[in-house]
């Protein structure tokens, strides 16, 4: 997870995820939307969904529902509940702990976790 924001003089500020082959880049911060995920195609062919909350703190945890197969967390809702934010599947409304990717309703599932960084990228 990460909070810095914005753009300097040196390069653009870049999210990228952690997984086993590494670090992607997933997009320029500054475009990645506050309560709105995104899909990230990791090396490998996996999937993660990528957000940033409302105060700009930043999370990625598997794109795939395993509860329906379907890869569609990235398009779920975010929300907070004991003070640990969540996205609920847009399909059968499970909460899944960004933090962590633990499901809220279900304590023996979870979807993978994903560090995630703002790296800046060189001026092109």
């Amino acid at each position: 997870m990460s909070t810095a924001t914005g753009t300097n003089a040196t390069g653009v500020a870049t999210v990228q995820l952690l997984s086993g082959n590494g670090w992607t880049t997933a997009c320029p911060l500054d475009l990645l939307e506050s309560g709105r995920g995104v899909a990230v195609l990791l090396p490998g062919g996996a999937q993660a969904a990528l957000f940033r909350d409302r105060a700009g703190r930043l999370y990625a945890i598997g794109n795939v529902d395993p509860f329906t197969g379907a890869a569609v967390l990235a398009h779920g809702l975010l929300g907070a509940v004991d003070g640990r934010t969540y996205v609920a599947s847009p399909l059968l409304k499970q909460r899944f702990d960004l933090a962590t990717g633990r499901c809220l309703d279900d304590d023996t599932v979870a979807v993978a976790g994903y560090p995630v960084r703002v790296a800046q990228l060189p001026p092109m």
